[in-house]
């Protein structure tokens, strides 16, 4: 973290925004393969004036997405909110401005393991290899508080071994037996369970509800010098939330689908085909602070981060129009109730 705050303090031009020739905003960022992001959407349906959008590649992870923020080779990033307040407390001056993924019902992210394996329970984990996408991320954390919530003891948890599995892979690894339990959400969990032969241990749901858990960031300078560009893509990406929470799920993939078909990097649409729900509860992607906290009271517990975080300082409503009384919260994308 200490390199990642170095590298911010020589940027000092970082907020400067660069310009297109149509005079708006380019806002830099990094996409997913064969998936469509807030913003991507918001670009499609029109709904910013100020900015627009410029892909520099594709991320690897929620942490290396907002540390190329932090370090000012993009302008806006996301990642789980755990990540997100560990960054700020190293002092990398970012700040978050809307929610950009969750769990619900429809949505969410489990851990499975084979049937007949005898892993059933948090006890059953102790010894065993898990497979998580990233170390220090979403993941690690919830298993780590599903295990403490059902009696473990640190040493315990400690002995469980978090492995990291791409997640294209980590059905293969299950099946294997390279992993003895494997994290699998959206269409990698769709695929593994029509398959068979799988074992739900838990899903994130059981643990937070339905929840938003991760954010987007910007730099605080960025900010300062950029307010009505910000100002801007946050109205478009809460108004392209709220158009997916209440349009026709059929609707939202065909959109999706024309979006990458669109954007010619090489991708096909199998991913989206499996989208179920936006699984951001709130409208237009609102935060709250408990979406911070909980992850906060873990971190602090397992000694990771400091008591006395100031959380409402972590993120910012100040431009979501449900939340800045632009928009009732009740209002679908338009505005209208």
């Amino acid at each position: 973290m200490a390199i990642i705050v170095a590298v911010v303090s020589a940027c000092s031009a970082a907020g400067s925004a660069g310009s297109g020739d149509d005079g708006k905003t380019v806002l830099r960022y990094q996409g997913s393969p064969s998936q469509v992001q807030w913003p991507e959407l918001a670009e499609a349906l029109g709904y910013y004036d100020k900015v627009t959008l410029d892909w520099v590649g594709d991320t690897t992870s929620g942490p290396q997405d907002i540390q190329s923020v932090a370090t000012g080779q993009t302008d806006i990033g996301s990642a789980f909110n755990g990540s997100v307040a560990k960054l700020q407390e190293a002092g990398s001056p970012i700040t978050a401005v809307i929610s950009s993924s969750g769990s619900d019902d429809q949505t969410f992210q489990g851990y499975f393991s084979l049937e007949g394996s005898g892993i059933e329970g948090p006890r059953d984990l102790i010894g065993k290899r898990v497979g998580i996408n990233t170390l220090g991320a979403y993941h690690e954390y919830a298993i780590k508080e599903w295990l403490f919530r059902n009696g473990l003891s640190d040493d315990e948890i400690n002995r469980v071994e978090l492995t990291v599995v791409p997640p294209i892979n980590t059905e293969q690894a299950l099946r294997n037996g390279q992993i003895d339990v494997g994290n699998l959400g959206g269409v990698f969990k769709d695929v593994a369970l029509e398959t068979g032969g799988l074992h739900e241990v838990f899903r994130d749901t059981d643990l937070i509800g339905n929840l938003s858990i991760a954010t987007t960031v910007l730099r605080d300078d960025f900010i300062a010098e950029n307010r009505e560009a910000v100002a801007d893509y946050v109205q478009g990406t809460a108004r392209a939330i709220r158009w997916a929470q209440l349009h026709p799920r059929e609707e939202v993939i065909a959109k999706f689908e024309e979006i990458i078909n669109n954007r010619g990097r090489n991708e096909n649409t199998e991913y989206v085909q499996q989208w179920k729900s936006p699984g951001i509860p709130a409208p237009g992607g609102v935060i709250s602070a408990d979406e911070f906290t909980l992850w906060i009271d873990e971190a602090i517990r397992l000694g990771q981060l400091q008591p006395g975080i100031d959380v409402d300082g972590l993120f910012t409503n100040e431009f979501n129009p449900y939340a800045n009384g632009t928009f009732d919260p009740s209002a679908d994308e338009t505005g209208s109730t």
